[in-house]
């Protein structure tokens, strides 16, 4: 926070969390020892979405959920399990299919708490999300922000798949900056099979050299 001293002009700045939100605190000048009164910028209010969604997280973080909601739609050991978090019955159709030919166990969520409940007990290998599943905000998805608090250790075992109808396929940039690995927008999920396989392809070679050179310092 920057303040400037109404008696003699000078600037100093004090870090935010000195003074709670919305409260005024009484400070004297370091030069001309002047008092002033200094209020913080009010705390911005959640949206009610906002609240349903920390509430979940935290429900999720805790292991508050009952053991009852436990998935068990596939108990196969071995084979590769992927998550479609998808509104729309065409796309959702298509992905599956998609996922079926490359012989994945598929589980379809209905909702943000359905698909974080489904993540609680089990780590896909592959999730397919659409930027506006169960969400107002693209930009704020439930699904994309719980897989980013994930530590990196069980992040980077998932690859996962942005579907969205503004960004085109293939944009590393984007899919960078959403923290996502590969993106395929709504005009190509006939070609997601391609896509995907593409890009798992690309993901296993990159991180196989990662742990390689880990193995090589000792790391791992």
């Amino acid at each position: 926070m920057d303040i400037t001293c109404e008696n003699c002009q000078s600037k100093f700045r004090i870090p935010d969390n000195k003074i709670p939100p919305g409260k005024t605190a009484v400070l004297n000048c370091p030069k001309c020892k002047n008092k002033m009164s200094v209020t913080a910028a009010p705390k911005a209010a959640e949206t009610a979405e906002d609240e349903i969604k920390d509430g979940i997280y935290d429900e999720v973080a805790s292991g508050a959920y009952d053991a009852s909601e436990k998935p068990f739609d596939f108990v196969e050991e071995e084979g590769k399990t992927a998550l479609v978090c998808e509104s729309d019955p065409e796309i959702k159709k298509a992905l599956t299919d998609a996922l079926d030919l490359m012989e994945y166990h598929t589980t379809d969520a209905e909702n943000i708490r359905d698909a974080l409940t489904k993540m609680r007990y089990h780590t896909y290998d592959l999730i397919l999300v659409r930027d506006s599943f169960d969400s107002s905000n693209p930009d704020e998805n439930g699904v994309l922000v719980y897989l980013e608090r994930l530590p990196m250790t069980i992040r980077r075992n998932i690859f996962v798949a942005l579907i969205s109808d503004r960004f085109r396929t293939m944009d590393n940039m984007m899919a960078f900056n959403k923290s996502v690995n590969i993106i395929i927008n709504t005009d190509n999920v006939s070609d997601s099979e391609k896509i995907i396989q593409r890009g798992i392809t690309d993901n296993d070679l990159f991180f196989r050299v990662y742990k390689e050179t880990l193995k090589k310092i000792g790391r791992i």
